[in-house]
């Protein structure tokens, strides 16, 4: 257990705008990183691939160069956020973790799964939406796509639901 524990991980966390990923970084800081001072977070945002549009609207119209701009800015800056956010909740858990951040655009499937191989990750860390089998089914489970395509351990932290009744 000692090997394990003074060799270097290298943890990745995958983060969006959700509360699940926020909760699941929470958990790994608190459970996981940090727990040897050699260890690294990955901190990835997959920011959806921009939309496809054909260069006219459907009343004939066409798209504007500042509407797709506006649009690009926009995934620029959420992602901006939930990565200051994500660097914050590090800084405040663990102080003195190596944190390092990736922002890739394409489906958070393939993301996440090609950036697990290209920095060597130990374990990937990821939240989970606690979608029902129907949801599920039409858009799909991120987090089941890559326990069945990564090569590394997966570690999916539910968030626990909360009773509306009880304080």
């Amino acid at each position: 257990m000692t090997d394990v524990a003074e060799s270097e991980r290298r943890i990745l966390v995958a983060v969006d705008e959700g509360e699940e990923s926020m909760h699941a970084l929470s958990w790994c800081l608190k459970n996981v990183a940090g727990q040897n001072s050699k260890d690294t977070l990955v901190l990835l945002h997959a920011k959806p691939p921009r939309a496809v549009f054909t260069a006219l609207d459907g009343t004939g119209y066409l798209f504007s160069s500042d509407i797709l701009a506006a649009t690009e800015k926009y995934g620029a800056d959420v992602a901006d956020c939930v990565m200051e956010k994500a660097k914050k909740m590090c800084k405040d858990l663990q102080p003195d973790l190596k944190v390092e951040t990736k922002v890739e655009s394409g489906d958070p499937r393939d993301v996440i799964c090609q950036m697990v191989e290209r920095v060597r990750a130990d374990v990937l860390v990821m939240g989970s939406h606690g979608y029902g089998v129907i949801k599920r089914a039409f858009l799909g489970s991120v987090s089941n796509h890559c326990a069945q395509n990564v090569k590394c351990p997966v570690l999916i932290v539910k968030k626990p639901k909360t009773n509306a009744g009880s304080k």
